[in-house]
């Protein structure tokens, strides 16, 4: 059990360092259409995604599924693409319903596979109690980087809103979604694995 703190920090560190800027950018993504009154909406997209890793996370660290790091690299981005393109499609509409959980679940699967690739070469033993704490701090971290996100976002709008128009949320959703599906798009054409 003494290595569970350094599994939660591990966890941590791995979704909110420069390295993880796919998965954080996908979280962005996520957040982008969302204000801090449809809080129960982003909370049901959160928990799906993180249903959705915390499954493959598992399968994967425990050998139960291999996929190759290649393709799930390349999957990454695809995920934020898509994303933002449902932010774009949807943009204006309030969030409710249960296609978006749905979609977070799928693209969690394939982030958490990618969690997975890093963690299974850290362990040495069985992975139980390593993988919950390596969740826990994925989790934690996921959790700040939303928070964060969406204050930042809801802190623009405000501004905007005292300058210029009273359509900020909508400019806001769809310039965020614009910029994560571009980026995402150059970061999928370099991870293309054929």
């Amino acid at each position: 059990m003494s290595d569970f703190i350094p599994f939660v920090r591990l966890g941590f560190h791995h979704i909110s360092n420069a390295a993880a800027l796919d998965h954080m950018l996908f979280l962005v993504a996520l957040v982008a259409t969302y204000r801090w009154r449809d809080w129960r909406y982003l909370l049901g997209v959160a928990t799906a995604f993180t249903v959705g890793h915390s499954i493959s996370l598992a399968l994967v660290v425990t050998d139960l599924v291999r996929l190759p790091a290649s393709i799930i690299e390349f999957l990454i981005p695809v995920t934020i693409v898509g994303t933002a393109l449902a932010n774009l499609w949807h943009a204006g509409a309030r969030p409710s319903g249960w296609l978006r959980p749905l979609f977070a679940a799928a693209f969690g699967l394939i982030h958490g596979a990618g969690f997975a690739n890093f963690l299974r070469e850290m362990f040495t033993g069985p992975p139980g109690a390593h993988l919950l704490a390596f969740n826990t701090g994925i989790e934690a971290g996921q959790i700040v980087i939303l928070t964060v996100a969406l204050a930042l976002l809801e802190g623009l709008d405000h501004l905007a809103v005292r300058w210029t128009s009273r359509h900020a949320f909508l400019f806001r959703a769809v310039a965020t979604s614009l910029v994560a599906a571009v980026w995402a798009a150059v970061m999928a054409v370099e991870r293309v694995p054929w």
